[in-house]
């Protein structure tokens, strides 16, 4: 949704001829984007919001029923607070100014620069939404980050960053890991690194059980499956492997078998993730959904106010908007190295 404000005190006549024109272009551009899609929307819960910010309260679950002999009344079991997390909202803000020339020698139409403009305005708040979500991936091995001048914090609940090897879960303080290194993508062979399908394949399943068996904060299993892959821009090797494991019907053996990964991962890339290492995400949507891990919350949609400048006469239009991005909760994902790069703070997988 755009926001528009009323404009008022407009006396040039090329006015008129201009706004409503670019209204509708931003409007097309807005319409044609959201049906697109992009990374906030792919690896994100996008909320709204009309507070200051949004806290994010996690509980236990109830335990289960307790026998009880006849007569006896039932047990009373109660779900307690375990954690909570504060996101805040930040203000973004950009302009830009059509000419008096151009206004004038518009006359009915729109200017080509006047129309590429009101295009590239509403592509780049829709890039920022994306490239904000996408940095706050990127950059969850530290608590923080800053993205064009915005600070976000990057931990969990637990105030530790959202990919961490000593995650904290459970009344007695318990850890678990959600960041590993091992052999991922390649392995030793002859003293040097080999790319393999076959590792890859291992080490997916693996990191499957591991997101299968992330506690909750009673010690149980969560039991969600992973479904989604995230990997890296500047790593072709490791996309190549990752599409032909998961889009490969038969079984990589040759064997006859049918490939178990056929059909149920996507494949998302972060263009703008660059590793020394290759490197993976793995992600469950039905975790990421039902425990608020990626949250996106959308406080003031892009809101466009336009004016002319009297010292000018140049028509400016300028659009704001306010938005806090955060995590809810670590245990809807994982990351994982390739042990040619081990990391600190990531637990052998």
């Amino acid at each position: 949704m755009i926001i528009y404000s009323k404009n008022t005190g407009f006396t040039n006549a090329a006015v008129g001829k201009l706004e409503t024109p670019i209204k509708m272009i931003i409007e097309h551009e807005s319409d044609l984007l959201t049906k697109k899609g992009g990374i906030a929307s792919q690896l994100f819960n996008i909320e709204k919001s009309s507070r200051f910010g949004e806290t994010i309260v996690g509980e236990n679950e109830f335990d289960v029923f307790q026998a009880t002999n006849e007569g006896s009344g039932a047990f009373s079991d109660h779900i307690a607070e375990t954690y909570k997390k504060f996101i805040e909202h930040i203000q973004f803000m950009k302009e830009f100014t059509i000419s008096a020339e151009m206004m004038e020698d518009a006359q009915y139409g729109v200017a080509a620069d006047a129309k590429r403009r009101a295009e590239n305005f509403t592509r780049a708040y829709y890039k920022t939404i994306n490239k904000i979500c996408e940095a706050a991936l990127i950059g969850a091995t530290k608590e923080s980050a800053v993205f064009h001048g915005a600070n976000l914090d990057l931990t969990a609940p637990d105030s530790l960053p959202l990919f961490n090897s000593n995650h904290k879960f459970g009344p007695d303080i318990r850890t678990q890991s959600n960041y590993f290194w091992g052999d991922i993508f390649s392995s030793t062979v002859s003293g040097s690194r080999k790319p393999s399908l076959e590792v890859f394949e291992e080490a997916l399943a693996e990191l499957s059980i591991k997101l299968r068996n992330m506690k909750d904060e009673n010690g149980d299993p969560l039991g969600y499956n992973a479904d989604t892959i995230i990997l890296p821009g500047n790593r072709p090797v490791a996309e190549s492997i990752a599409k032909k494991v998961c889009g490969t019907y038969a079984g990589l053996s040759g064997g006859g078998e049918i490939n178990l990964n056929y059909g149920n991962w996507n494949i998302v890339i972060l263009p703008n993730w660059a590793c020394d290492a290759d490197s993976v995400m793995i992600m469950s949507s039905e975790a990421n959904k039902n425990l608020s891990g990626n949250m996106f919350f959308n406080r003031v949609p892009l809101t466009i106010s336009n004016w002319v400048d009297n010292h000018t006469g140049n028509y400016i239009w300028n659009g704001r908007c306010r938005f806090g991005v955060g995590f809810g909760a670590y245990k809807h994902i994982l990351l994982a190295v390739d042990s040619q790069a081990e990391v600190y703070n990531a637990t052998a997988l």
